[in-house]
């Protein structure tokens, strides 16, 4: 009798330890995976949700989490230092990045590369009514935030300005806000306008628009032209009347893309799988946002400006997608 119970309970000792093992194995062979995204209430949040929960629903060896960030110029940061696996930022802040474009970086990010393009993310202006700003050159004197501190945001305020002769110095106060904190300013007339480099339909903008008579101040087409010279990272593009409540008509302004990035380190199979995953799924990232639409195959390497990763490029050359 004493015996058998021996043999049962060895047996059951055994069960458990297999069962632990099995568990840590797994634990251990799943890889963990961050992506540094951005504001909640902007485009990067939604789409780096859906790209984990893409991976959560087909790569059951990869867990991706997402990471609400600064901006850009943080996101190129964190990949630098190993702090994000990934990141989604702004074409022209990652070329800026590889290089060590200053004051934006101290040194060259040299550890990053490109993934898939994303999407245009418009350079827009949005001003109350009532602080009668009609163009560019109407916010000298004004109250007007360029986004956060070493934000892509802050660095397309600049170079816009800059196109009508005008610097951070001509505006009345200079606020560095995010999204949520421009949108709060402008709805209680702390602020008199507000640049967004973000995608047509973020929701800070349409909560504004909502809330207050606003408007879209325009980028005009020689603006558009002395930008795109002196920056080719930046394209023309338009602002949909349907886009915001009160709009009555199309607005022009200048646009860079949105892309999908990687640390360098990062293991060529599991770029590849993420790659492929991402376009196997489309309809996931088109269902997270408006703007995921844009998200296509046909463009994924459109406005690339950085080095791709070679599990990325293994994927577009299987699929004859080239620059």
């Amino acid at each position: 009798m004493k015996k058998k119970m021996l043999v049962v309970f060895l047996v059951a000792v055994l069960a458990v330890f297999l069962f632990t093992f099995s568990t840590t194995t797994a634990l251990a062979a799943k890889k963990f995976v961050s992506i540094a995204s951005g504001w909640v209430v902007g485009v990067y949040y939604p789409l780096a949700g859906a790209i984990s929960n893409i991976a959560h629903k087909n790569l059951p060896d990869i867990k991706i989490t997402v990471e609400s960030s600064g901006a850009s110029v943080a996101n190129a940061k964190l990949v630098a230092s190993g702090d994000a696996d990934m990141a989604i930022l702004q074409n022209d802040i990652a070329f800026y990045a590889m290089q060590g474009v200053k004051p934006m970086f101290d040194k060259p990010v040299p550890n990053m590369r490109g993934i898939t393009a994303l999407y245009q993310e418009h350079c827009q202006i949005q001003a109350r009514k009532d602080a009668k700003i009609a163009t560019v050159k109407d916010l000298k004197g004004k109250r007007v935030c360029v986004g956060p501190l070493g934000s892509g945001t802050e660095q397309n305020a600049m170079q816009i300005l800059e196109a009508y002769g005008m610097t951070f110095n001509d505006l009345g106060k200079v606020e560095r806000l995010t999204a949520t904190e421009s949108s709060d300013y402008l709805k209680d007339g702390r602020l008199d306008a507000a640049f967004y480099s973000v995608g047509v339909g973020a929701s800070g903008l349409v909560d504004t628009a909502m809330t207050v008579d606003s408007v879209i101040v325009p980028v005009d087409a020689q603006a558009a032209e002395a930008l795109i010279k002196k920056y080719p990272f930046f394209t023309k593009a338009i602002v949909p009347k349907t886009a915001y409540k009160g709009m009555e008509a199309d607005v022009p302004t200048v646009a860079v893309m949105a892309i999908l990035v990687a640390r360098s380190e990062m293991d060529e199979a599991m770029a590849y799988q993420i790659t492929k995953v991402i376009f196997d799924n489309i309809k996931d990232i088109e269902r997270a946002h408006a703007k995921g639409k844009e998200v296509t195959l046909q463009s994924a390497l459109n406005g690339m400006s950085i080095p791709l990763h070679p599990g990325a490029e293994k994927f577009f050359k299987e699929k004859g997608i080239k620059k």
